[in-house]
């Protein structure tokens, strides 16, 4: 299984780009464990939003090009640095994929509207203060702003915006970001979500979550906040009983 992901000794670095750590791994663990629904999803356009080294985009690649020929794979980063890191990335992997110096999609996102069959993103999600969020190099890799959700919050109409009409998302998130909040958010816009992995760590407690569009489900509905963050706090609950088990 380890050749379908990128490799590390291959990642390229840099001081002022971020390196893959329990959070980038757990969002490939989670593409790696929805890999047969990914393959039979068939999309033809996958996106990775805050690249960084690039291990994301090019294990992304690596798990699906043996699988589903045609596939245009983009990434974006804010830091020009990351940029070139992530394209060294892909090169020494022998993978290909547009990566673009952007803030989340700018200049992409009307071209790109309504066509991103996937997308992935580990976005800057750490709690800190407000002047950190958007500082130059490294730090615009985790500084999240308020609850870590400053970016998140920015990131996700970009989101429904490029995503087509079959379209996923996979987001890494705290429990500390409220991530129930984050699923009501996006059931509002009409999609499904779900937890794909939980992952504790001696700092962090990650989640990753799955995003589809489910307009038939929610469309026209009214949403109770209360029952779905009872139910969406049942569902972490089952979750991280079974990771102490």
């Amino acid at each position: 299984m380890s050749s379908r992901i990128a490799s590390i000794r291959l990642v390229s670095s840099h001081r002022e780009v971020y390196e893959p750590c329990d959070d980038s791994f757990a969002l490939v663990d989670a593409l790696l464990a929805d890999r047969t629904n990914l393959i039979e999803h068939n999309p033809k356009v996958c996106m990775e939003i805050g690249s960084g080294s690039g291990y994301v985009i090019t294990s992304l690649i690596l798990l699906l090009k043996n699988e589903v020929p045609g596939v245009h794979y983009l990434a974006t980063d804010t830091n020009p640095i990351a940029v070139r890191v992530t394209k060294e990335t892909l090169e020494a992997h022998g993978v290909d994929a547009d990566v673009v110096c952007a803030d989340i999609a700018t200049g992409l996102d009307k071209r790109l509207a309504g066509s991103v069959d996937v997308i992935v993103v580990n976005p800057p999600y750490v709690p800190t203060p407000e002047y950190e969020v958007g500082m130059e190099g490294i730090a615009s890799a985790w500084a999240g702003g308020e609850n870590g959700r400053t970016v998140i919050d920015k990131i996700l109409p970009v989101v429904d915006l490029l995503l087509s009409d079959k379209g996923w998302l996979y987001l890494v998130t705290l429990t500390s970001n409220f991530p129930e909040e984050i699923c009501l958010m996006m059931r509002k816009k009409g999609y499904a979500s779900r937890i794909v992995v939980q992952r504790s760590t001696e700092e962090e407690n990650l989640l990753i979550l799955k995003f589809w569009r489910d307009q038939d489900e929610v469309s026209h509905k009214e949403i109770s906040s209360p029952t779905f963050l009872a139910h969406f706090s049942r569902s972490l609950s089952l979750l991280m009983e079974k990771r102490w088990r």
